[in-house]
């Protein structure tokens, strides 16, 4: 969930990136920069998100562009992550959604690597794409978090199902099979060796597997095998056999989130006066965003019933009503649960659960929402406790003893009773109270 410390004021360059700096986590994840107007600057991931900001501060060794940028930085958010592939899909998704100026000048280069199925009628390919395309029409699969991902992936089909991974030209122009059909990993389409239908068939298992249906092919490989056999083709059912032991193979070698689908995980953290909520965003599987909340309550509000009156505004609150996905994941169990799931299941026309006990990934994702939750408060924390000793050196340097600064939402009160105030200027982190004497006072 973001992380956010502001500025000591509104004037670029004055971001205390000493004190951020300090309570910054070692995990991994994805940091914004903000201007003094609240525009995104930069978006980036990082393997551990204070050494890789801390880089951005050093005063040293900084090229002129990264110079420019530092000097207008006057917030950043971060969100950690459970890995660094996850901080790269969610670095990407950000800045697709955000397209933040200084990415355009200092990028890193960084796009999503997909696998291309081309749309040749008879022999269609499977092939490695850096960016996706609209021409040429086919199917694009991905992105994937690597191209080594990507090239482990084509690797895999063209030992199973021996598809081509040739260019268009090169197919056209064989007149012999090249050398992936001597060490088996092609089956030769281009040369006749195997009919149409059969490769179609290969094609539509190997979609399969892109698409994470092995269990599936495996049972269809399982019935031709046996047919196979039964006809006494046994060359045919031993290849079937063969398909059969690779696949369970990587089976084994692979960690797939067999749960999968739509989830908003919901994380609450609270301490000295402030509650800061966390919702992090999964769709298909994947982690798309964050974002975090500062609710106003009162104290005497417990965080199940501080749960139960934020998902009430989140979904339902506003001109416009948000998504809701089938699992909605919590810590502590929700005041009015049931009530409120079952409001939810008729705005979506299907069943929404409000579920906290739960296991495998999805215990993953609440525990990502909890750390983010804790993380975020913690830097809103100190930021405000940064504002607030900022003002009181302030009051001290003009001598304003008997003055009165109070930092809203931490408690951080200096005042004289003897002195009335009245409320002078609001911002979006901190109230000034400036005071009013009854008293005749005179200024040096």
């Amino acid at each position: 969930m973001p992380t956010r410390s502001e500025a000591s004021s509104g004037h670029a360059g004055e971001f205390d990136a000493r004190s951020f700096l300090k309570q910054l986590t070692e995990r991994p994840g994805v940091y914004r920069m903000y201007d003094a107007q609240g525009q995104v600057l930069y978006v980036g991931k990082a393997r551990s998100l204070k050494k890789r900001v801390s880089s951005y501060f050093r005063k040293t060794g900084l090229t002129p562009k990264t110079e420019a940028l530092v000097g207008k930085i006057a917030a950043i958010e971060v969100t950690v992550t459970g890995s660094e592939t996850e901080a790269l899909l969610l670095e990407q998704n950000l800045i697709k959604s955000l397209r933040p100026p200084y990415n355009i000048l200092l990028r890193d280069d960084k796009s999503y690597p997909y696998i291309y199925l081309s749309s040749h009628k008879d022999y269609p390919s499977l092939t490695f794409r850096r960016g996706r395309s609209k021409k040429g029409g086919g199917t694009w699969f991905g992105p994937f978090p690597s191209s080594g991902a990507v090239k482990e992936s084509l690797n895999v089909l063209q030992k199973v199902f021996r598809v081509r991974s040739c260019s268009e030209s090169y197919f056209r122009n064989r007149p012999r099979p090249c050398l992936q059909y001597q060490i088996r990993r092609c089956s030769a389409p281009c040369v006749g060796y195997v009919t149409p239908e059969a490769y179609q068939e290969d094609i539509r298992h190997a979609t399969m597997f892109l698409e994470g249906r092995n269990p599936a092919i495996i049972r269809d490989l399982m019935a031709a095998m046996e047919e196979a056999a039964r006809r006494l083709e046994f060359e045919k059912a031993a290849t079937y056999r063969d398909q059969i032991n690779h696949l369970r193979h990587v089976q084994e070698q692979q960690a797939i989130d067999s749960q999968g689908g739509d989830a908003d995980v919901i994380a609450i953290a609270q301490e000295a006066g402030v509650v800061c909520v966390v919702v992090i965003i999964v769709r298909g599987g994947r982690v798309l965003g964050t974002k975090d909340y500062f609710p106003r309550f009162s104290i005497e509000q417990t965080e199940s019933e501080l749960l139960g009156a934020f998902l009430g505004q989140y979904y339902f609150g506003g001109n416009t009503r948000r998504e809701i996905p089938r699992d909605i994941l919590v810590p502590v169990a929700v005041e009015g649960q049931a009530l409120l799931a079952q409001a939810l299941s008729e705005a979506a026309n299907r069943e929404t659960r409000i579920r906290g006990n739960v296991r495998g990934e999805r215990r993953r994702w609440l525990e990502l929402a909890m750390t983010n939750a804790r993380q975020t408060l913690r830097t809103h924390l100190a930021s405000k406790e940064t504002v607030c000793r900022r003002l009181l050196a302030l009051r001290d340097l003009l001598d304003l003893a008997a003055g009165f600064l109070f930092a809203r939402g931490t408690g951080m009160v200096d005042h004289n009773p003897a002195y009335r105030y009245r409320r002078q200027q609001q911002g979006p982190e901190f109230t000034m109270l400036h005071l009013h004497s009854n008293h005749t006072h005179n200024s040096s």
